[in-house]
């Protein structure tokens, strides 16, 4: 099977929304008249006269049409719009699907459905999320790797013929919102076993740092602001599995809006331990399996002793757990141990076995303009033995740009820092202009390049001088460094 196997067309990705078709009791006629409507306002607008009729036509692999579907028994079950997905004994399993296989896409042009400039021309704030995917487990009931834990950053600059980069002043706020996601405690369980496995008791729809799904935003101080822990899941309001909310950041002087932008806050529990773990059987039941096998293999007695942390044992730094002595990181123990044992599904047709666990076929969190060029996980991360490798600081012993890219009076990353911490052209954050990690742009998906379009006009990276200065500087060349 070829590598690029699993890769998905960006024009299924986004057809739903791009032609105004939603999962609501439409019938098929009436979508029909919407596609052709929109197909010829899109031809007239756009100027174009390529239409890809045949990939408009088909249903997109991330966010389908129709309700969403969760799968109980073996049977597929449609979950009416508005209903709770459940948790617990009928959570959904999720069941490995292959999908198709077009070629590396050079990058999608899609116009966002509205366009929200600066409210005033005297600042701009941009927005990005600091690892491009945040992954959840969707059931607590018998362990926890990862709780909803979100995070959002901003960065508030004042415009003119030389950009100054908005830290603190008492008379600057920056808000967040995500419109589509208000809520949370009545989309997973987590608020019955944060007691247990955190050993807090926190309020509904308030996550592990105190923020909630709207709010404001901190200073780092590091130049920028932001909101961490926050509680979101991939089920917005109507019901709908989404893994790209957006996010609307609001800068205010005063209590008075002068920026806005939307940004993407990522999360997924496409979490596929059902492939090998208890294959069929409900979430629970996965989770028992993976709990016993754990037993077995080391002598412990977590099965049937309440929901496990699994950080409490194993270090993990996304959750700023020290782990115990002498036991292996989750990063080092996740990869070591099931990377002689991912032949089965490789059998099974999977090429990119690092989406059994990492999310995934339906989320495709690597998005970005790396995969569009054909350049998947293992050419950066290696292997999961080189993941896996005990040399290797989880966390810390990442892939950098410069690993790769070279230019001449080009600096790339910090010394000592990664992407997504560093700053570059006018100690801007570089995740600002170029995207989050895993969504670099162009990214394949909509949301991940509106706030590129709404500020610029178009995608990519964000490279209109005028985006910040007031007027096109005279200096010659772009200085792409600190």
């Amino acid at each position: 099977m070829p590598r690029n196997s699993h890769q998905v067309s960006p024009h299924a990705i986004l057809k739903g929304r791009e032609m105004g078709l939603h999962p609501n009791p439409r019938t098929k006629a009436s979508n029909a008249r919407i596609r052709r409507k929109r197909w010829f306002i899109g031809v007239v607008a756009l100027g174009t006269c390529v239409v890809l009729h045949t990939e408009l036509s088909q249903g997109s692999p991330r966010r389908k049409q129709g309700p969403p579907r969760r799968q109980e028994g073996g049977a597929a079950l449609p979950v009416p719009p508005g209903q709770v997905v459940q948790t617990g004994p009928e959570r959904r399993s999720r069941r490995w699907q292959q999908r198709p296989q077009p070629q590396p896409p050079g990058g999608p042009q899609p116009p966002p459905a509205q366009q929200q400039q600066p409210v005033l021309d005297s600042y701009v704030v941009l927005g990005y999320n600091d690892l491009g995917m945040h992954c959840m487990n969707a059931d607590f009931s018998q362990l926890c790797i990862l709780p909803p834990f979100n995070s959002l950053h901003a960065q508030l600059i004042r415009r003119g013929i030389e950009p100054e980069i908005v830290e603190e002043d008492e008379n600057v706020s920056v808000e967040y919102r995500i419109p589509n996601n208000t809520t949370s405690v009545n989309k997973t369980n987590f608020w019955q076993y944060d007691q247990a496995l955190f050993g807090v008791d926190l309020p509904p729809d308030v996550g592990l740092t105190g923020n909630s799904l709207a709010g404001t935003m901190a200073l780092t101080g590091h130049n920028d602001w932001a909101a961490t822990g926050i509680p979101i899941t991939p089920i917005d309001d109507g019901g709908f599995l989404n893994a790209y909310p957006l996010a609307t950041i609001e800068a205010k002087v005063q209590g008075n809006t002068v920026a806005t932008t939307r940004a993407v806050v990522p999360v997924s529990w496409e979490i596929a331990c059902n492939l090998c773990h208890a294959p069929g059987q409900p979430g629970p039941a996965v989770d028992a399996d993976i709990l016993a096998k754990h037993d077995q293999a080391h002598g412990t007695s977590l099965l049937g002793n309440g929901s496990v942390l699994c950080a409490a044992c194993h270090a993990d730094p996304a959750l700023g757990a020290p782990g115990l002595p002498d036991v292996s990181a989750m990063s080092h123990a996740m990869h070591s141990s099931h990377a002689s044992r991912v032949e089965v599904l490789q059998n099974q047709g999977m090429t990119n076995t690092c989406y059994a666990c990492h999310p995934g076929y339906e989320t495709n969190c690597q998005r970005d303009v790396h995969y569009a060029k054909g350049i998947f996980c293992t050419d950066c991360h290696g292997g999961m033995s080189d993941v896996g490798s005990p040399a290797r600081r989880p966390w810390v012993d990442e892939p950098k740009c410069g690993d790769c890219h070279s230019r001449n009076e080009f600096e790339f990353e910090e010394p000592g820092q990664l992407f997504k911490d560093s700053h570059g052209h006018g100690n801007v954050h570089c995740a600002a202009c170029h995207g989050s990690p895993h969504a670099i742009t162009p990214a394949l998906t909509v949301e991940d390049n509106i706030q590129a379009y709404e500020h610029q006009g178009y995608l990519g990276v964000i490279s209109k001088c005028t985006v910040c200065h007031t007027s096109i500087p005279t200096n010659e060349g772009f200085e792409h460094k600190r």
